[in-house]
């Protein structure tokens, strides 16, 4: 499915989801639910919103490819019909936000470690977010609590955002070539590509594949799992991989951190991006009071099954054409 594409509104940058990290200053520094409710209810709006370019695309898909002069306006995204798909792509993607942070926060609670609830972020990115995060106000001194917490997010979002995108790849549909021009490419996480083999929901040559708004939300749920999985300081992965190998970790994920930059400048200049933001979260992990403890064979055989998710999950190049060489052929 390399060739799959569907149109879009030209916007910024994909967004890049906060993990769950501790997190200092006064903004969060004390139990505050009021704050949370708005972040929730002001992202309810800024997904809604940019929603509604990806729901009009979807639904005047056949327009445009007839018409490619046809761009939608305020007649088009005051239809019923995009106005409710734009609103079920909001509800779709916090849900599956919401599961993630659900996880470790619920996980927190288990083992009596607090924690606040989840901050949502709202911002005008290409999918309306910039994803969400919870504050872990205690220290997590045992490994097998830390590999827990940190497997947590990513297990309950990616539950939910495999049956999403599923059923939003049945709802897609497949149209003659759209114009090449305003047109962003994104890449197929291989789980895409599997569940679309197994629907046939594969574009052929000299036609295109537009993604349901449910089925982006999937899309985007995806990408939020693979983003948090990577090894490396205080993301979900760089739990895991704490709990797993100790201190050795540290060397796994400076290996994934040169990774970002052989990425961001054949790729994506994106990793780039998220590499910066990575050093500035910090990439050391503290050390738990048993770190020469095994973690037992349960916890890593599910370790193992974090790690295919993470190969279903992971995209190489989120947008295509978007690497450093193509920015600069830019300027």
């Amino acid at each position: 499915m390399d060739d799959n594409r569907f149109e879009s509104v030209p916007l910024t940058p994909l967004p890049l989801p906060s993990p769950a990290v501790r997190r200092k200053g006064w903004l969060f520094a004390k139990s505050r639910p009021w704050l949370n409710a708005l972040l929730f209810v002001l992202t309810i709006g800024s997904t809604f919103i940019v929603g509604l370019g990806w729901s009009a695309s979807y639904r005047f898909a056949e327009t445009i490819a007839a018409n490619p002069a046809f761009e939608p306006g305020r007649a088009e995204f005051r239809d019923p019909r995009v106005l409710a798909l734009a609103l079920l792509y909001a509800v779709v993607l916090l849900a599956i936000l919401t599961a993630h942070e659900m996880g470790h926060y619920l996980t927190c609670r288990r083992y009596g470690i607090e924690a606040s609830l989840p901050f949502f972020i709202p911002a005008p990115t290409l999918v309306g977010t910039m994803g969400a995060f919870i504050r872990i106000k205690s220290p997590i001194t045992r490994k097998r609590q830390l590999f827990d917490i940190g497997a947590a997010g990513p297990l309950a979002g990616f539950a939910l955002a495999l049956p999403v995108l599923a059923v939003g790849l049945a709802l897609s549909k497949t149209v003659p070539a759209l114009p090449r021009e305003g047109t962003i490419f994104f890449g197929d996480p291989l789980l895409l590509k599997v569940l679309a083999g197994i629907l046939g929901k594969g574009a052929r040559p000299g036609t295109d594949l537009i993604l349901h708004p449910v089925a982006f939300a999937g899309w985007v749920g995806a990408l939020v799992t693979a983003l948090n999985l990577f090894p490396i300081g205080q993301l979900d992965g760089g739990h895991i991989a704490h709990a797993l190998f100790g201190t050795r970790a540290r060397t796994l994920g400076r290996l994934f951190l040169a990774a970002f930059l052989v990425m961001g400048v054949f790729l994506w200049v994106g990793w780039l991006v998220w590499a910066g933001l990575i050093l500035i979260i910090g990439v050391k992990h503290p050390r738990t009071w048993d770190d020469d403890t095994p973690i037992g064979m349960k916890r890593t055989v599910l370790a193992v099954l974090i790690a295919v998710i993470f190969i279903l999950s992971f995209i190489p190049d989120p947008v295509q054409g978007y690497n450093a060489f193509d920015l600069i052929k830019l300027l």
